[in-house]
């Protein structure tokens, strides 16, 4: 079994002055990291690093060096399973444009950020998760700060919206 840690919308330090600590603790004895983007220093990349291997893309909040240095979009392969990260696939557009991105690049999981609220759904055979935030969730009194994990095997995959 591999274990993913799935993170977006950190906003350090424009939101928050760090990582919660809780995500250290949660991503313990994760194979990987994606970070769906808003990261806004590439400092989160680094410190999440320590941790495991970290795949990143950039989001609409990220600027100089963050937006040069990570793409918009990226894929991993876990097993079989490949896994598409972006931060906004056009959430607010309804699931039709996300479903075309997996569908154009074989995606069996879309992982994304943007709205700061974590969600969970499957449609036409692939996985759509957004992580929410651990660090500014949307709106704050009805959501709480979040990551998630994808617990993957060769046969199935089984993911987890984790509060902090």
């Amino acid at each position: 079994m591999k274990l993913v840690g799935l993170i977006s919308d950190t906003h350090i330090p424009s939101r928050a002055k760090a990582i919660p600590n809780e995500v250290f603790e949660i991503f313990n004895g994760v194979n990987l990291i994606l970070h769906a983007g808003d990261l806004t220093q590439l400092s989160v990349v680094d410190e999440l690093q320590q941790l495991a291997p970290v795949v990143a893309v950039s989001g609409n909040m990220d600027r100089g060096e963050v937006r040069k240095r990570l793409p918009k979009m990226d894929s991993v392969k876990v097993y079989n399973w490949k896994i598409g990260v972006t931060h906004d696939p056009g959430i607010f557009s309804g699931t039709r444009r996300m479903k075309t991105i997996a569908k154009q690049n074989n995606l069996n999981i879309l992982v994304f950020g943007h709205t700061h609220r974590p969600s969970l759904r499957q449609a036409e055979g692939v996985l759509f998760v957004n992580p929410g935030s651990p660090t500014n969730p949307l709106p704050s009194f009805l959501t709480k700060p979040t990551v998630a994990l994808l617990k993957i095997t060769k046969e199935k995959i089984e993911p987890e919206i984790i509060k902090i």
